[in-house]
């Protein structure tokens, strides 16, 4: 059996006007993530992780903010389509550990929906999924609450004996 491991990171501004959505569930807060797509930080770190442990590069290369066809995604999209080059290389998600580095709001107690969301696209259980927060201790842009970042590391299995 053949195993890969990535590791993904992600950061983004937080900006007035903006739903905060982070793993795939809307957060309700007073400021969102801004990017080009829904700027779910999250899903973004796994995206990454996932491209990484298979060397196809990262998620600006599979979706460019450059392209109109990403504006205002939902990212949930792109993890999914980002699991089907992951299943068309031969792998299964093993199992994922995440952290998201936010100040406010405090998002634990979404966790459990973030890790349904997640299980459901990416075929594993929630009992495979790690997700952990914690601030900056008001140092930073994400302690001035400026932004958020996260971070993720996943190991595939590939489907061959």
């Amino acid at each position: 059996m053949k195993f890969r491991i990535g590791i993904g990171y992600d950061v983004h501004k937080l900006s007035n006007g903006r739903k905060l959505i982070i793993g795939g569930v809307e957060i309700p807060h007073e400021k969102g993530l801004l990017g080009h797509s829904d700027a779910d930080v999250l899903l973004h770190a796994i995206c990454d992780a996932l491209l990484g442990a298979l060397n196809l590069g990262d998620i600006g290369k599979h979706f460019p903010d450059t392209s109109d066809k990403f504006k205002d995604i939902d990212s949930k999209i792109l993890l999914k389509r980002t699991f089907e080059l992951v299943k068309g290389k031969g792998y299964s998600v093993n199992n994922i550990d995440s952290f998201l580095i936010l100040e406010k709001p405090k998002i634990m107690k979404y966790s459990d929906q973030m890790r349904e969301v997640i299980s459901e696209i990416l075929e594993i259980s929630t009992e495979d999924i790690s997700i952990k927060a914690t601030t900056s201790e008001q140092l930073g842009f994400v302690g001035r609450e400026e932004g958020a970042s996260a971070q993720a590391v996943v190991l595939l299995v590939s489907k061959e004996n």
